[in-house]
């Protein structure tokens, strides 16, 4: 049976789009980790003992990390795990739509 042009023995050729895919959300997810643990940086620096006197140089680092914002970023805006999940998602009702309307039409 085809639908839309697309028999069984076409789906092999499939796969490579499939790995594909899969690998550049593996990606946006590494990506996002690292603007998740960046943003455990400033607590870590804030945690550590550095002798005494030195808090006042502490709290000008832990503040400058703080606002350079540090982590990862597409089109200037910063990649979280969140919105990575939000992408999957969106994608995940795309594809089942696509899917229903290729089994109702079969």
């Amino acid at each position: 049976v085809a639908v839309l042009g697309v028999t069984g023995e076409d789906l092999p050729a499939f796969i490579p789009g499939l790995l594909t895919t899969c690998g550049s959300i593996y990606a946006l997810m590494l990506a996002a980790t690292v603007s998740e643990k960046c943003a455990r940086v400033p607590a870590l620096i804030n945690a550590i003992s550095f002798g005494p006197g030195t808090e006042r140089a502490r709290q000008h680092t832990v503040e400058y990390i703080k606002r350079s914002d540090a982590g990862f970023y597409v089109f200037d805006t910063r990649l979280t795990t969140t919105m990575v999940i939000k992408f999957m998602y969106a994608w995940c009702i795309v594809v089942v739509g696509l899917l229903t309307q290729l089994a109702s039409s079969g």
